[in-house]
Order: structure tokens, then sequence, then C-alpha cells
């Protein structure tokens, strides 16, 4: 039984569903029939962190040829019809994220806090049968901004917050994920760090009070004991 832990808020792509490589190529196949390049590294080192409104956006600017509100909105349906193709019938989830939800559900309320569309959240849940295990879900287009602005992260936690009775403590609250801009946007929320190098090494995730391997290396009673101990200065 937790004696310090709230709530756990959960980053979707990269921590729960090993999808960050799919989203590369919806990114890149989408990019390419409209005359643009994108590397894997450069996805990695520079447009991971955002929703795909963004990322196209950035990847246009950077580019040189920025964008208007339309052709981006086009840009992101045919990602989005990609990345469909691309994950039908994939086994998505990393090892042990299922259990790991699930055993924080047993526990405290869950959240989800993610740049991803939310029906590519829900049919990834409903797949794996956590939409049970999982109190509410905060997705791109939620937020006047995505991360690394905090305001997903507010919202989150604002909402699980409202669902819980108001009780709980948002430095008692712990947020997971797999980049900087997603641990720059949970801290800016006053959310607990917990960062899983899926994505990144440790060294690439500033601001972790802890890190871990990936879900399946991360129990309840970690999580417990964070929120215990004095936030680090």
């Amino acid at each position: 039984m937790v004696q310090h832990l709230d709530a756990v808020i959960f980053d979707f792509d990269g921590v729960i569903a090993n999808s960050e490589p799919l989203h590369f190529r919806a990114f890149a196949d989408t990019l390419a029939l409209h005359g643009f390049s994108l590397t894997r590294e450069a996805y990695y080192a520079r447009y991971l962190g955002f929703d795909d409104v963004g990322a196209f956006g950035a990847v246009a600017e950077d580019a040189g040829r920025p964008l208007d509100a339309a052709a981006i909105h086009t840009l992101v349906e045919t990602k989005d019809q990609r990345m469909r193709q691309l994950m039908h019938g994939a086994e998505v989830l990393f090892t042990g994220a299922a259990a790991c939800i699930r055993a924080c559900a047993a526990e405290v309320p869950v959240a989800i806090c993610s740049g991803a569309l939310r029906h590519e959240i829900m049919e990834v849940l409903e797949a794996a049968a956590l939409t049970d295990a999982v109190r509410l879900v905060v997705a791109s287009g939620d937020t006047p901004r995505s991360k690394p602005s905090p305001e997903p992260y507010r919202l989150a936690f604002a909402r699980l917050n409202a669902a819980s009775g108001g009780s709980l403590r948002a430095d008692h609250t712990v947020a997971i994920e797999d980049s900087r801009w997603g641990l720059e946007s949970a801290l800016g929320a006053g959310l607990r760090l917990v960062g899983v190098t899926n994505s990144y090494g440790s060294d690439a995730l500033p601001g972790a009070e802890l890190v871990v391997p990936g879900l399946h290396a991360l129990t309840v009673s970690a999580l417990d004991d964070l929120c215990r101990a004095d936030r680090a200065r």
C-alpha cells in the first residue's frame, strides 16, 4: 500500500508504446510526398517532442518553407492515415508496460498525457484491455501548446485531481517520460519526474529524479519512495 504517491501520469509514445520508430516513418513518408526530407537523426534530435502540428510546422520552418494552418492540417491527416497503416496488427506495447499501468492503477489514479492523437492512444489501450486502468487521457489538441510547454501536464493533473475529489498533490504525482521535452513539460507543472531510456540515454533526460530502462523495471514502491524523498535541488 502506498503512503506518499498520489497519482501517476504516463507519456504514451516511447513510454507505453514502442511507436516512436513508427511515428518517424509516418512523418518521413508524409513529408517526402510534399518535397521535404526528414532523417532519423533529425527526428530524434529536434522533432520527437512535438505533437503532429508542431512537428510539421517546425520542419517546414527549419527548411525555410513555412506552411499555413491548412497545409499543416493536410499533412497531419496524411500522416495519420500512414500511421494507421503502420500500426495495423502491430504489437506496440513495450514489455511490462501493461503490468506497470495496472499495478499503478490498483493503488492510485492513473492518466496519460501525450502529444499523440487521441484515437491512436485509445486504440492501443483498448487492444491491451487497459481502458479501465486509465482514468483520463490528455492528447494532441487538448491544449493550445504542446510539450515542452507545461500546459498538457497542468491540464492532465487538474483533470485527474478534479476526478479524484481534489485530494491530489502535484509534488506527489509522478510523470513518466522518455524525452527532455516531456520532462520539461512535467517539471513546469510541478510534478515528480521519472525517465525511461527507451528513446534516449540517461544523459539526455535532464531533471529526471529516477531513470529506468523501461516500465518493466519500474515498481509502485519505487514511485512511492520517490515521492517520500525531498525533490532534488
